[in-house]
Parts: C-alpha cells; sequence; structure tokens
C-alpha cells in the first residue's frame, strides 16, 4: 500500500506561471512594487481576491530566501484589501494554505466576503463584544 505523502505531485504556481507575468487577464484590485492583489480567477465566494507576492515564495511555513520583510508588505496589503471588504460588505475572511492544503505552491491570500447577510453573519457568530 502507497501513503499519500510518497505519491510524487507536479510542483504547479499559477501566480509565477501565469498571473503575475501577465499570461492570464487578471482584475488587480491593488498593486505595489512587490504585491499583487486580483479577483480570484475561479472565485468561489461573492467576493474573492488573492494577494501574492510578485516573486516566489513557496508559502507561510517556507518563505525561502529570508523573505520576512516581503511577508509585511504582504500583510499590509491583505489589510488594505480586507478593510475595502469589511467596508462595502460588513465582513472579510482571510485564509492561507499549506502543505496539501495549498494547490498552488506559492504564498497566496484570500480576501473574501461569502455573501451572507448581516442577519445571517449575526446569527452565525453573534456578537459576544459587548
Amino acid at each position: 500500500m502507497t501513503s499519500a505523502a510518497a505519491v510524487p505531485t507536479a510542483i504547479s504556481d499559477f501566480y509565477c506561471h501565469q498571473a503575475i507575468p501577465g499570461l492570464v487577464d487578471v482584475e488587480v484590485v491593488t498593486e505595489t512594487d512587490r504585491v499583487l492583489a486580483f479577483h480570484h480567477t475561479r472565485p468561489s465566494h461573492s467576493v474573492h481576491i488573492v494577494v501574492v507576492p510578485k516573486v516566489h515564495v513557496p508559502s507561510l511555513v517556507d518563505l525561502g530566501d529570508d523573505n520576512s520583510d516581503l511577508l509585511l508588505e504582504v500583510m499590509d496589503v491583505v489589510r488594505e484589501v480586507a478593510g475595502k471588504v469589511r467596508a462595502e460588505h460588513g465582513a472579510a475572511s482571510i485564509t492561507t494554505n499549506e502543505g496539501l492544503y495549498q494547490e498552488s505552491k506559492h504564498m497566496h491570500w484570500h480576501v473574501y466576503h461569502r455573501g451572507e447577510t448581516e442577519r445571517e453573519i449575526l446569527s452565525m457568530y453573534g456578537h459576544h463584544d459587548g
């Protein structure tokens, strides 16, 4: 019996291979010299934005060649985009993936609104601040 870890997988980097070099059209949300944020090309939520560094960084756990300063710049853009989504829709979720969950082996952050109404969000999460 072969374990899943022993099965070789092809390295996929949609961002380096297609999005960043402009081989696919993306709708840019914001951009710096080192970071790109754009609407997901195959969104799974009503609002779904991806934030990526423009150079290859494998993942949050593996920053590659000491890219901690770049991570801070990426997080600044994630914060900016999340603030815009929250201002427009009342809520934003932010995720990244690691290991087998990471389909494209390039650090990327999803900033999204799932489409619930304010009433649905409050009934699910409530208000525990007050």
